[in-house]
């Protein structure tokens, strides 16, 4: 089941699901204007605009940037079933440029989950044209309290 996600929703309330927990935790996501669009179990779709301070030298969108919105997606995506997950690793391929104020749509879906591990798939979208497609790999974490016990 997808679950459209709206401004009003309260993290914090007891209805919160582990996405919206994560993504209202998520300070450099949210800092940047993504926004958490829809979300449910192994899905995510966000939407972020290109500011004029994420253009780089080529008056295009930094990669580094749509990295981020993919990432967050996946992250998203692969938070949703409740276990602490982070990232094992990931590659994006970079299909068309963005740029300046283009609105991005990034949605992630889950194509597998094994043990603690789980590959997800993220394609960023302008409109209908694809900019980027997004492979992460996630592992999710035990239990812990501090970083020291990671």
């Amino acid at each position: 089941m997808v679950k459209k996600v709206t401004q009003t929703t309260d993290a914090t309330s007891a209805g919160a699901t582990p996405t919206e927990a994560m993504f209202a935790a998520d300070e450099a996501s949210r800092a940047l204007g993504i926004e958490l669009r829809e979300q449910g179990e192994g899905t995510a779709t966000l939407r972020m605009t290109v500011t004029p301070a994420m253009v780089n030298g080529h008056h295009i969108a930094h990669g580094g940037y749509l990295f981020l919105l993919a990432d967050t997606a996946f992250a998203c995506a692969c938070n949703s079933h409740g276990p602490v997950t982070v990232a094992a690793g990931a590659d994006i391929d970079f299909v068309a440029p963005a740029y300046e104020g283009d609105v991005l749509v990034a949605t992630a879906m889950e194509r597998t989950r094994f043990g603690r591990s789980g590959i997800y798939d993220v394609s960023v979208l302008r409109g209908d044209e694809v900019i980027a497609e997004f492979r992460g790999r996630s592992r999710s974490i035990r239990s812990t309290t501090t970083k020291e016990s990671q």
